[in-house]
């Protein structure tokens, strides 16, 4: 049988090659590949087992892109940390975070996606806000542009949940239908 790594986990997230988990108290903690500063520690050292204590506290959710975590908090705000090579950290620059940031990116968020290098946000009045890499029109604003800030604006209305693979999302809606945007070449846009 294969011992318990870690007890009081709510959730987890995963990344390429890392693993985020959300604790029943709200904190997160994170292992594994750590060469963009995804684990949070402050380091860029690998992790090869959990940490014995939280890199960050007041956590509902988690969403884990390829080298970049986000958390949101209980207070609906968006934090991220790791690779920010295009922006999917949300902060306004394009360095890597090996921390949680102690301010929020966004706020009013009710759940996140996170893909190679793009972050999404589901809004509490079921919008859709996206940022970060935009080279196959990820970010659902018509462009292919990145941009390192979350917009002020939705790209999309009238959503109950958000999912994001590597350069794409797919929104359910508040009807039941599926909407997807950004990289098709497998055919992933439906």
């Amino acid at each position: 049988q294969t011992p318990e790594v870690l007890t009081g986990v709510e959730a987890l997230a995963r990344g390429n090659d890392h693993i985020c988990a959300l604790m029943a108290s709200g904190g997160v903690r994170c292992w594994g590949d750590n060469a963009h500063g995804q684990l949070g520690d402050g380091t860029t050292e690998e992790r090869l087992t959990p940490p014995a204590s939280d890199v960050l506290t007041g956590v509902q959710a988690l969403a884990d892109g390829w080298h970049h975590n986000c958390a949101l908090t209980t207070s609906g705000g968006v934090r991220c940390w790791g690779d920010n090579s295009e922006g999917q950290l949300g902060d306004g620059t394009m360095e890597d975070r090996s921390s949680p940031p102690v301010s929020d990116v966004l706020t009013g968020a009710r759940a996140m996606a996170a893909g190679v290098a793009h972050t999404c946000a589901l809004m509490q009045g079921g919008g859709v806000r996206c940022w970060g890499g935009n080279s196959f029109g990820e970010l659902g604003d018509g462009t292919m542009e990145g941009r390192s800030t979350p917009p002020t604006d939705d790209v999309l209305t009238d959503v109950q949940a958000i999912a994001a693979g590597a350069r794409h999302v797919c929104a359910l809606m508040a009807s039941g239908g599926v909407r997807c945007w950004g990289s098709n070449q497998s055919g992933q846009l439906g």
